[in-house]
């Protein structure tokens, strides 16, 4: 568990004053300049020997992203993105930084920037958060009006300017070329790689794109040392991270906690365990709606990181966890994901395009009975052709919640088949 004296996130819940006062009462812009001035090539070392690994889901290594940033790309400049679109269901973390720990982030940009070579930075935030776009924007003012950031930043030579851009509410725009597309002023579609955003990103230049959380730990880190931040956690698992938890609760809430903590003990500690004891448990998707749901038997040992979530099929993602006590439909609630899925697809892919759609219809029939059994097989070997095969990961975010499903509660899938059938399950007519 999280000792009081490495938690990162002090203000998490906005109880303190969020303005640059409070937040350097708290540890923020403290000896910034000193730390600008050790280089960019202490930075990215720091950050590497950190361990720190992307916080948006897709887990790869910060310090390791970084480096792939030229040392020089003549006259083209360098950006750093941060993807603030935070469009994964359940997902409620990055929301929480914007509001309660803004300075934290402006901070973190900088740092980040003198780290990759850039002098600006864009924080593409959801177009729903509109409130926390102004309260971004009025951090970042306090931060001008203070000499923080823009030219001679903190007082160290670098020069650094940061600005907002709203997005509009779509779910593929949290893809990092889709992202930088949409700020470009186009439609947001997920660009083919090679070339990557680090050769060619935004604006034809250099460009790293980071999650909220990610940029937002890296003041700390550099101030504490990428040593410290390693011994927290397990090997290959480093560090503390916000999770979020939702569903059937008694107390659905953000936090911050050590990776590698057991979900059991996590969920008990901060959320008063699942409502009706944790017996009356029946699954948990652990990382945002994109990734498999987990049984209650896995979900008795499971660790909350990268790899322990792995070695039961799943994945950390964004470490939104989802709760289903026994009152769940299970069928319904995947059939409502694969809704979304299919909603939010761009259709530039014809796999994901179509197979979103296919996947949809077939889980509605399905979760009224309207369906054979055979068709669950034909269900699966769909999602099989989708993953994998299409540009960004929209198309495999589509097909594991149904992957999941169909591999722990297939039974609950027959059952409902048979029963419109009029066909009772053996067990049902025995009784």
């Amino acid at each position: 568990m999280l000792h009081d004296r490495d938690r990162i996130f002090t203000n998490i819940y906005g109880i303190h004053d969020t303005g640059v006062k409070g937040a350097q009462s708290r540890g923020d812009w403290d000896k910034t300049a000193d730390i600008i001035k050790k280089g960019r090539e202490w930075i990215v070392e720091e950050m590497k020997t950190s361990g720190l690994r992307g916080r948006g889901g897709a887990g790869f290594s910060t310090g390791m992203k970084w480096s792939f940033m030229p040392k020089d790309s003549g006259d083209r400049p360098h950006y750093l993105v941060i993807n603030a679109d935070e469009g994964e269901p359940g997902t409620c973390k990055d929301r929480e930084i914007l509001r309660s720990e803004p300075h934290k982030l402006i901070e973190g940009a900088l740092l980040a920037s003198v780290g990759i070579g850039a002098h600006a930075c864009y924080i593409y935030i959801r177009g729903e958060f509109y409130r926390e776009a102004e309260a971004v924007q009025r951090a970042i003012d306090e931060a001008y009006d203070a000499g923080l950031v823009g030219k001679n930043a903190c007082k160290s030579g670098y020069d650094f300017d940061i600005y907002v851009h709203m997005g509009a509410g779509a779910y593929i725009c949290g893809e990092e070329s889709a992202l930088i597309e949409s700020i470009e002023g186009k439609k947001g579609q997920p660009r083919l790689k090679p070339p990557f955003p680090a050769n060619c990103g935004l604006y034809g230049c250099p460009t790293t794109v980071n999650n909220v959380e990610s940029i937002a730990v890296v003041p700390d880190i550099l101030r504490r040392g990428g040593a410290w931040f390693a011994g927290l956690g397990r090997e290959n698992n480093a560090g503390t991270k916000l999770f979020c938890v939702s569903g059937h609760v008694e107390n659905p809430c953000t936090f911050e906690e050590e990776m590698g903590v057991p979900m059991k003990e996590m969920l008990e500690k901060h959320c008063g365990g699942v409502i009706g004891g944790w017996n009356n448990l029946k699954g948990v998707i652990p990382g945002g709606s994109s990734v498999p749901v987990m049984t209650k038997g896995q979900c008795d040992s499971a660790l909350m990181d990268y790899d322990g979530l792995k070695e039961h099929g799943s994945s950390l993602g964004t470490a939104a966890v989802i709760v289903m006590d026994q009152s769940t439909d299970i069928v319904r609630a995947i059939t409502r994901l694969s809704a979304f899925y299919k909603h939010e697809s761009c259709g530039q892919c014809t796999p994901c395009r179509e197979g979103t759609g296919w996947m949809w219809r077939m889980m509605e029939r399905i979760s009224v009975g309207n369906a054979t059994i055979d068709e669950i097989d034909l269900l699966e070997d769909v999602t099989r052709r989708i993953e994998g095969h299409t540009i960004c990961a929209l198309g495999d975010a589509a097909a594991w919640p149904i992957q999941g499903l169909i591999k722990h509660f297939r039974s609950e899938m027959e059952e409902r088949i048979l029963e419109k059938a009029g066909t009772q399950p053996a067990a049902d007519a025995a009784e």
